[in-house]
């Protein structure tokens, strides 16, 4: 069993014990909302024109590990000749894909935390070490960590790693949207800023879905009808164009609509009517087991399959 498979598993428990002991509580308030605002910000990833040079891996290695990254190490090639997916020290991951169309010109499609406009990571943490800032961007407080790694196990994109190989202060890791560091001082993501045949567009939302329909419409030879994270998940600030559907390059089938009702249900029967804790606390170590035993095993495992 991995970890989606776990995941389905537990949500179909959580269903069922919300149905059982749950059956009128009523549908948390934001259920029926994206929690979007015009002026959140976002990317998009226009995969027709990603030439896969990694530029983009190194940046975000270099904003957030200034020192010791050499981009020499992100001139190897090699690492397309399998999937990849997201580490505590590899925030974002560009993957390959065969392109049928024209097999001498591979698909590259780049992985990061999608910062959803509902995020279940942030539904899911019952510390509030995850929370989403009023422009979008979902951040991450490692002083309130108690290292549950329920995020991890929320995340419909299977985005946050854990840093296993950290004994004494391990922390949950994804992308930040450089919000610290860049975005702090006006400046699009390192990601953004570096990528050299510019596939890679920071602005807000509302204009990245009007600008990414208008390629669509301009050019439907070029590009598949629809707009991958536009409503995945009830929508994420990562928004991609493709050429083809979106499955067909590792990306995840994820449900149109917001995910958190699922662990606030399951939390709020918890809480509510008094589940006994052993109970929580055995499926908390089961969700951890499967967690490290997939992160340890399967480190290949491309992002979005």
């Amino acid at each position: 069993m991995n970890r989606r498979e776990f995941m389905a598993a537990v949500a179909g428990g959580a269903a069922t014990v919300g149905g059982v002991v749950c059956t009128s509580f009523p549908a948390h308030a934001s259920d029926s909302a994206t929690g979007a605002s015009g002026n959140q910000i976002g990317v998009l990833v226009d995969t027709t024109k990603c030439i896969g040079c990694r530029k983009c891996e190194y940046a975000c290695a270099r904003a957030n590990r200034p020192n010791g990254t050499s981009i020499e190490s992100y001139k190897d090639m090699s690492v397309f000749d399998s999937p990849r997916r997201m580490t505590h020290d590899a925030l974002t991951v560009v993957n390959r894909h065969a392109n049928p169309v024209n097999p001498s010109e591979p698909i590259y499609v780049k992985s990061q935390c999608m910062h959803c406009l509902r995020p279940n990571c942030v539904s899911a943490c019952i510390v509030g070490a995850l929370h989403k800032k009023s422009n979008g961007t979902v951040s991450y407080d490692v002083s309130k960590c108690i290292g549950c790694r329920y995020c991890m196990l929320a995340c419909p994109f299977e985005v946050p790693a854990y840093e296993y190989n950290n004994i004494l202060a391990p922390k949950v890791q994804k992308c930040t949207f450089c919000y610290e560091t860049y975005q702090a001082r006006g400046e699009p993501p390192a990601c953004v800023q570096i990528c050299p045949p510019n596939c890679l567009t920071f602005a807000t939302r509302d204009d990245l879905l009007e600008m990414a329909h208008a390629k669509i419409e301009a050019d439907p030879d070029a590009y598949y009808p629809h707009v991958y994270g536009e409503a995945e998940a009830g929508g994420t600030s990562w928004l991609y164009l493709t050429s083809r559907p979106a499955e067909e390059l590792g990306f995840l089938k994820v449900p149109a609509h917001p995910l958190p009702h699922l662990t606030e249900n399951l939390q709020h029967s918890i809480f509510k009517y008094g589940i006994p804790p052993m109970l929580l606390y055995g499926l908390l170590a089961i969700a951890m087991k499967v967690s490290e035993a997939e992160e340890k095993t399967e480190p290949s495992k491309a992002p979005h399959e």
